[in-house]
């Protein structure tokens, strides 16, 4: 079976992934709150996160295709989402439109706060990406558990990045079948019907492994604690890592 694991190039060595990763994520966190909160006129500052983010990148020496190619995964529901925003936000009409009683107007603040919702997005996602595949998913849950994060949210998270896995098992065995069987591809309301019975199928057979697997744990005494053989320590050189992005952060404000 081949997966497209998030935490791939996890076992690199380098400065990023030898940081500890609940520094790793206290600074991402604190990187994105800067980049959230940061005026969207503001392009000067955006360029200059984009060009720490990519220098992080590169000293991660985690492949840039690799990164750029998560991004493009989840950057068009953004741009779906925030494509309204220059129609609904109110100020200075750029241009308006006239279909039948529906008049559409664009506004230079929609247009500004559709790019800003867009460069913010981007650069977050690429935080996000950077922090998930510098570090083992599972020492990411251990540290988000040592970081006092409510057990729920990392146990909803756990399963769900190991459930995904066993779906895709699912529909790639289902998808050997029907090649074996030499199924011909039908169109139209026949594919549609082929393509509901099997998300059916996949649904019950998915179902019924959970089932099976929440069983062997509860027989193995599992009780909500994320185990990992990694063992966290804080160093002077994860304090020095927290203390430049911040620093750096606190100067990209004032520029």
């Amino acid at each position: 079976m081949q997966h497209l694991y998030i935490d791939r190039y996890a076992g690199l060595d380098s400065f990023i992934h030898k940081i500890d990763p609940r520094i790793k994520v206290i600074t991402f966190f604190i990187f994105i709150l800067y980049i959230v909160l940061t005026n969207p006129f503001s392009y000067l500052s955006f360029l200059l996160y984009g060009l720490v983010i990519l220098f992080l990148i590169a000293i991660s020496r985690i492949p840039f295709p690799f990164i750029f190619k998560k991004t493009l995964a989840v950057i068009p529901f953004v741009v779906l989402i925030a494509v309204f925003v220059p129609f609904i936000k109110r100020g200075e009409v750029l241009a308006s439109y006239t279909l039948g009683s529906l008049r559409i107007e664009f506004t230079r603040e929609g247009i500004v706060l559709f790019w800003a919702i867009v460069i913010k997005s981007y650069l977050s996602i690429l935080c996000m990406i950077l922090l998930t595949s510098s570090i083992k998913f599972t020492s990411l849950l251990k540290s988000l558990e040592k970081l006092k994060i409510p057990k729920l949210f990392i146990m909803i998270a756990s399963f769900m990045y190991r459930y995904s896995f066993l779906i895709i098992d699912e529909a790639q065995r289902m998808q050997r079948a029907k090649k074996s069987r030499a199924f011909k591809n039908k169109k139209g309301l026949s594919a549609v019907k082929m393509l509901s019975n099997i998300a059916g199928v996949l649904f019950v057979r998915s179902y019924e492994r959970a089932e099976r697997v929440y069983l062997a744990m509860c027989a193995r005494g599992f009780q909500g604690e994320i185990k990992t053989l990694d063992t966290f320590s804080i160093v002077p050189r994860d304090i020095m890592f927290l203390v430049s992005i911040f620093a750096t952060l606190l100067l990209i404000q004032f520029v």
